[in-house]
């Protein structure tokens, strides 16, 4: 038997069915929003086999290895950490058409502000799968259509999710498109597809991001690279220091939370750096220090650090460390390097702790705990379109309620001006 052939859905057909699906979802009740997102959780566990299978074939093909193969990879527990997302988001108030002000003007006229969703979203990003779920989830419960460019290094993974959750009975044709990742030009269709698109969200490293925001004509959310950092004040309780340091750097040293840079109070350097570098060492971290963090490390092998390494996101099992005088200079040095991303001191002192946190220029910023936790999840969000750096709209990890712009509805009596 012959086989038919079938000609590729172009990118602006894509868009258009986008664009015509985005006011079908926009009447979806919460009822049937939370229907649909429980059908596609039960559906992505109930596929799992086929979505492991096109993740193991995107794992051979990708060349990749250690910190960003683990971002490209897909397991059992990690299908399940998908659909557990997917259902929290159904969990979760709806926020569309949330009245957020009501009030009566003198004319009679009665005026409410609302929350209404922005439309299609347009999400670029890099290697990691469970970014097409998280996306797509939390799109439909907003009421929007959304546009993927997933890396070509998760084509098939990416392609595998998406038919998962299409299929899904009842879900609009058009909510969920996937752009073909094998060319540059349907970033390029996409970011400048004004009219179709309402927001661009580019989610991956510094580079991405940049292309995109200074390219795009489309409204820009931009998710941040994470070059974070971690401030052990003199105060602090080192028994902390230690867990958070390597929990922050190790746990997963591929994410955009990890710590990248770790300051340390000259006060306690000569107790602290020596013990915290053997450790972080132990945990197979290559470490790099200026040059009093080199000397009081002693004959740990720690790698003179250049004026680079203090700006760069390694997002791998590597660190720098800097001897700060007190906690005004940690905080000028972290507003001179960082990402604006995430930032942690670990202090018994509460003044210090007080100055930190409002002095550190960052989305999230953090008094003993682990920058781990700069994460939609971790937040109560279900899940997270991104961590945005950027100050207009939305900042920190974002989900449902920054997926939303605002409208107003005037109700009157035949008043007129």
């Amino acid at each position: 038997m012959a086989t038919i052939a079938t000609t590729p859905v172009s990118t602006r057909d894509k868009l258009q069915r986008a664009r015509e699906a985005a006011p079908r979802l926009a009447q979806l009740s919460t009822a049937q929003k939370n229907a649909l997102l429980l059908v596609m959780a039960d559906a992505i566990e109930a596929k799992g086999p086929r979505i492991l299978a096109a993740n193991r074939a995107d794992v051979e093909a990708s060349g990749l290895s250690g910190a960003m193969q683990d971002r490209l990879l897909l397991n059992t527990e990690r299908i399940a950490a998908m659909a557990r997302g997917v259902r929290e988001v159904a969990s979760l108030p709806d926020p569309v058409y949330e009245v957020l002000e009501e009030w009566t003007r003198p004319n009679g006229l009665r005026i409410r502000k609302l929350r209404v969703p922005l439309g299609v979203i347009g999400v670029i990003y890099e290697s990691r799968p469970n970014v097409t779920v998280d996306t797509a989830a939390l799109a439909l419960k907003t009421g929007n259509a959304i546009v993927l460019r997933g890396g070509k290094e998760a084509l098939r993974s990416n392609q595998a999710l998406v038919e998962v959750i299409t299929s899904v009975a009842g879900m609009p044709c058009g909510s969920v498109e996937l752009l073909d990742a094998s060319t540059r030009e349907s970033v390029q269709e996409l970011i400048r597809a004004r009219g179709f698109v309402d927001v661009i969200i580019p989610r991956g490293g510094a580079q991405l991001i940049s292309y995109v925001a200074e390219n795009a004509t489309v409204p820009v959310i931009e998710t941040g690279a994470g070059n974070c950092h971690i401030f052990v004040d003199e105060s602090a309780d080192l028994e902390m220091a230690d867990r958070i340091v390597i929990n922050a750097k190790t746990q997963r040293p591929s994410v955009c939370n990890a710590a990248e840079k770790l300051l340390i109070h000259e006060q306690i350097a000569a107790a602290y750096v020596r013990r915290i570098v053997l450790k972080l060492l132990d945990h197979g971290v290559e470490v790099r220090g200026d040059e009093k963090a080199c000397s009081l490390a002693g004959s740990a092998e720690v790698i003179p650090a250049t004026p680079q390494d203090w700006g760069e996101e390694y997002l791998s099992l590597r660190i720098a460390v800097a001897i700060v005088s007190d906690v005004e200079a940690a905080i000028a040095h972290i507003n001179r390097h960082s990402t604006r991303h995430s930032d942690c001191i670990v202090t018994m002192n509460e003044g210090n702790a007080r100055r930190f946190l409002r002095g550190v220029d960052s989305a999230a910023v953090y008094w003993n705990a682990s920058t781990r936790f700069s994460d939609g999840g971790e937040f109560g969000f279900g899940a997270e379109m991104g961590i945005s750096t950027q100050k207009l709209h939305c900042r920190g990890p974002f989900a449902l309620a920054e997926l939303t712009s605002t409208k107003y509805e005037i109700v009157g009596t035949g008043q007129v001006r």
